[in-house]
């Protein structure tokens, strides 16, 4: 066992992951084919790729929500991909996830309140402790104290995003996967969500598998950065270095499809793009 992965709070090695073919008799499709990687305390992996990659398909795996077909995925010392429903269930205090969508998310017809009190009471915690906890939540994404009374229809997308975090913090993981968390908000909205994770971060200790198609928001989030290119990884480093100076040709192309203002820039990127991809 490598140091890294020794040191990890969680670790995948060698995980395969494939779906039915379509139609009758059909061959099984192999979506992640031996993906390799690790996270330690307290850091932040951003996984990129394009649609389709299989990048989704990792943190579903890693959270027990698709099965997993060869390979292990192990968190603080502990095989999860074999684990029971009930242990599932106990490592829900110390695993969880942001979804994409903050608006299909949420159930509309909970206050927030009770969204953000479900997860602490399942866990046996009392009814009058769970409120605290709940007005604490909000305090620490930056929640008015009578958002507990309210609707999610009440709330623009960024705060929908916002409860979504709570509901992931409520019972203090260590690991959050962050699934595309801020693809669906405005720029601006994401700047302050992305802000509001650091700071968690940094007040917490928490590590993320931050998803993600963008490169620029991967690069702002984390400390080392994994590609995924048609479900496996082709090049992993520190998010700087590979961010800016990338070597494999597919992560090139990812940077080069990044928008930028100079319109001149913009011509010059599609055209490397589209060099690099008939090298490929």
């Amino acid at each position: 066992m490598t140091t890294d992965h020794a040191e990890a709070l969680l670790s995948v090695r060698d995980l395969r992951v494939s779906f039915p073919g379509k139609g009758w008799r059909a061959p099984r499709t192999e979506v992640l084919k031996g993906v390799d990687l690790h996270i330690r305390p307290g850091e932040t992996l951003g996984l990129v790729g394009e649609s389709g990659s299989g990048k989704t398909t990792i943190g579903r795996a890693i959270l027990g929500l698709v099965p997993v077909a060869s390979g292990t995925v192990t968190f603080d010392g502990e095989r999860v991909d074999t684990a029971s429903t009930a242990r599932r269930r106990a490592l829900s205090r110390e695993l969880q996830v942001i979804f994409q969508d903050p608006y299909t998310s949420l159930n509309p017809a909970r206050t927030i309140g009770d969204t953000l009190s479900e997860p602490l009471l399942a866990q046996g915690i009392d009814a009058r402790d769970a409120r605290g906890r709940v007005d604490g939540l909000l305090e620490q994404v930056r929640l008015p104290g009578d958002a507990a009374g309210r609707l999610p229809r009440e709330f623009s997308g960024g705060q929908r995003q916002r409860v979504a975090i709570a509901r992931a913090l409520a019972l203090r993981p260590r690991l959050v996967v962050c699934d595309e968390p801020v693809s669906a908000l405005d720029l601006t909205t994401q700047a302050t969500v992305l802000d509001l994770l650091l700071d968690i971060q940094e007040e917490t200790g928490v590590a993320y598998l931050f998803v993600s198609h963008d490169l620029s928001v991967v690069r702002r989030m984390s400390h080392r950065v994994a590609v995924i290119h048609r479900g496996e990884i082709v090049e992993t480093g520190d998010a700087d270095t590979l961010t800016r100076t990338p070597d494999h040709p597919y992560t090139r192309t990812l940077l080069l499809s990044a928008p930028v203002a100079d319109v001149t820039e913009q011509r010059r990127r599609r055209e490397r793009r589209t060099a690099l991809a008939k090298c490929e």
